[in-house]
C-alpha cells in the first residue's frame, strides 16, 4: 500500500527530451533554408524578383539557427520517442518555409496565409493538390519553387539531413522510416550516413535521367513544348510522386512520347527505393524477381491498366494507342499517388471513376516516395485473412505469415491492421469536416465529393473529382476544409502513427 501511495504521489515527469528535439528541428531548419538558393538562381536567370526567396531562406535559416542556439545544452538526446516529435515538427516547418514566397509575392491566388500554407504542405507532402487557377500568372521562379518543394519532400530533404547531420543517430533513423515507410525497414548498411548518401545519389540520378530524356524529346522536335525548363520542372515532381505541373491542363499539354516517359518514371518512383538500392547500387538484380511486393505492385498496375483500357474503349472515349495511354497514365498516376493527368478523367462515366477511386487506396510500394496505404500492407492483410480462413477450417494448424520467405511477427501484423484502421478513421473524419463546412458555405458539392477529397488528401494523391478534379483546383472549398486537408496531408505523409502518437498522454508522460 505504501509503495502504491508513493507511486501515486510521485510527480510525473515528461517522457521526452523536448529541448533536444527542438534543437534538432532548429538545426534542420537552418539547413533547409539553403534550398531557397535554387529558385533564387532561376529568378536571377529570368530577371525576376529574388525578394521572396531571400525572405524565405533568411527567415527559415535564421529562425532555425536561433532555435538551435536557444535550446542547445550538453547531454541532450534524440531517441526514438523524440524522433516522432522531430519528424512532425520538421514537416510543419517545411510547409511554412514553402509557403513564405507565396505570401511575400502576395498574389490573389496564393497570398492568403491558409492558401499559401495549403500549397506549401501539398508541395512538401508531395500531394499535388493546388489552389492555383491561373498558371500563366505564376512567374518562372515561383512555378519552379512549387516543383522543387515536391522534390525536396520526396526523399531529398530526409536523405540530405541524414548525410550532413551525423548526430541524428536514432533520430535520423526515425526520419528515414517516415520517408521509407512500411511495416519495417531492413538495415541497408552498417553506417546510416553511407546508406543515406547512396539513396541520395540514386534519387538524384533518376531525376536527372528523366529530365535528360524529356529534354531530348524537346531538342529532337518530338515534343516542341518540352523545353529544358519543363523537363526539369516535371522531373522534380515525377520522382517524388508529387504531381504539380507548370501547366493548367497537367501533362495533357505534352506529346504522347513525353507522356509515356512520365508513365515509366512514375512506375519506377512507386518501387521500394531500398529494393532499387540493393538491385542497382549493390548489383543484386535478383532481389527484384524475388520480392513479393514488387510482383504484386506490377501485377496490380497491369490488371488495372487492362481493365481501364477496356472501359475507355467500350465507352468510346478513345481507342487504340490513345486508350492504352490514357489507361496506363491514370493507373500509374493514381496508384503511385503522383496525381498527374493527361486527360480530364473527372468527366468520365461513373464506372471508370469508381475504378480510379479504388486505386486511391492502393498506394505505391513501401519504401517508395508514394503515399497511400502501400502495397505491402495490402499484401500482409491478404495473407492474414487467408490464414484466418484456413484456421477456421483447421484450428489446430499453425500457419506463420511470411513475406519474401521471412516470417513476419505478430506485432508487425497488428501494426498493419492498426494503421489501416487509423487510415480509414481519419479519412472518414476528414470527409465529415469537409461535408459539414460545405453545408454552411455557398458551395454545392455532390454527396460523394467530401469522401473523394478526403481520400485524395490523406493518400497524398492530389486531384479529386468534380471541381477539384485533375484540371480543376481546390480554391473554391472553404478555409475549414483546407485546414482539414492540410492535417490529412501531413498525417498521411508521415504514415499517421507519428502524428497520432503525439496526441496520446502516454507519449508525453512517464
Amino acid at each position: 500500500m505504501t509503495q502504491a501511495v508513493s507511486r501515486i504521489g510521485r510527480p510525473r515527469r515528461i517522457a521526452i527530451d523536448v529541448l533536444a528535439s527542438l534543437n534538432l528541428v532548429g538545426t534542420l531548419g537552418k539547413y533547409l533554408g539553403i534550398a531557397a538558393l535554387m529558385p533564387l538562381a532561376v529568378a536571377l536567370w529570368y530577371g525576376e524578383s529574388v525578394v521572396p526567396f531571400v525572405v524565405a531562406g533568411g527567415l527559415t535559416s535564421g529562425l532555425g539557427l536561433l532555435l538551435e542556439r536557444a535550446t542547445a545544452r550538453p547531454g541532450g538526446r534524440v531517441g526514438v520517442r523524440e524522433g516522432f516529435l522531430v519528424v512532425s515538427l520538421t514537416w510543419l516547418l517545411a510547409a511554412a518555409f514553402a509557403a513564405t514566397p507565396y505570401i511575400v509575392v502576395g498574389s490573389d491566388q496564393l497570398g492568403h496565409p491558409i492558401d499559401a500554407y495549403f500549397e506549401g504542405m501539398s508541395g512538401f507532402t508531395t500531394t499535388g493538390a493546388t489552389v492555383v487557377t491561373d498558371f500563366d500568372d505564376l512567374s518562372k521562379s515561383i512555378a519552379i519553387w512549387r516543383q522543387f518543394t515536391q522534390w525536396l519532400g520526396g526523399m531529398g530533404i530526409i536523405v540530405l539531413a541524414l548525410a550532413v547531420l551525423p548526430r541524428l543517430r536514432v533520430g535520423g533513423r526515425q526520419l528515414l522510416e517516415s520517408e521509407l515507410p512500411g511495416p519495417e525497414i531492413d538495415q541497408l548498411s552498417e553506417r546510416m550516413r553511407s546508406t543515406a548518401r547512396r539513396l541520395w545519389v540514386l534519387y538524384v540520378a533518376l531525376t536527372g535521367l528523366e529530365a535528360l530524356i524529356l529534354s531530348i524529346l524537346g531538342w529532337t522536335g518530338v515534343d516542341d513544348k518540352m523545353t529544358p525548363y519543363e523537363a526539369i520542372a516535371h522531373a522534380f515532381t515525377t520522382m517524388p510522386t508529387g504531381g504539380f505541373s507548370t501547366q493548367a491542363r497537367s501533362i495533357e499539354a505534352f506529346s504522347a512520347a513525353s507522356q509515356w516517359v512520365i508513365v515509366a518514371f512514375m512506375v519506377i518512383a512507386g518501387v521500394n527505393f531500398a529494393l532499387m538500392y540493393r538491385a542497382v547500387l549493390r548489383r543484386r538484380p535478383g532481389v527484384l524477381v524475388r520480392d513479393e511486393e514488387l510482383r504484386l505492385y506490377l501485377a496490380l498496375l497491369g490488371v488495372a491498366t487492362v481493365a481501364l483500357c477496356v472501359q475507355i474503349w467500350s465507352y468510346g472515349i478513345a481507342e487504340g494507342e490513345e486508350a492504352l495511354r490514357f489507361a496506363a497514365f491514370q493507373v500509374a498516376s493514381i496508384t503511385t499517388t503522383t496525381g498527374y493527368a493527361n486527360v480530364d478523367w473527372a468527366v468520365w462515366p461513373v464506372l471508370l471513376l469508381l475504378t480510379l477511386f479504388a486505386l486511391m487506396f492502393v498506394g505505391g510500394s513501401a519504401g517508395s516516395t508514394g503515399g497511400g496505404i502501400k502495397i505491402v500492407r495490402h499484401l500482409l492483410l491478404g495473407k492474414v485473412l487467408r490464414r484466418e480462413i484456413d484456421q477456421t477450417l483447421s484450428p489446430e494448424v499453425v500457419l506463420p505469415i511470411r513475406l519474401n520467405r521471412s516470417p513476419v511477427d505478430e506485432k508487425t501484423l497488428r501494426a498493419v491492421a492498426s494503421f489501416i484502421l487509423l487510415y480509414i478513421g481519419l479519412w472518414a473524419l476528414g470527409a465529415m469536416v469537409i461535408a459539414i463546412e460545405t453545408a454552411f458555405i455557398d458551395l454545392t458539392l455532390p454527396m460523394m465529393d467530401p469522401l473523394l477529397i478526403s481520400a485524395s488528401a490523406i493518400g497524398n494523391v492530389g486531384p479529386s473529382f468534380g471541381v477539384t478534379g485533375p484540371m480543376g483546383s481546390y480554391a473554391p472549398i472553404g478555409d475549414a476544409s483546407k485546414i482539414a486537408m492540410i492535417g490529412l496531408m501531413w498525417a498521411g505523409r508521415l504514415e499517421i502513427v507519428p502524428v497520432v502518437v503525439l496526441l496520446t498522454r502516454h507519449y508525453w508522460r512517464l
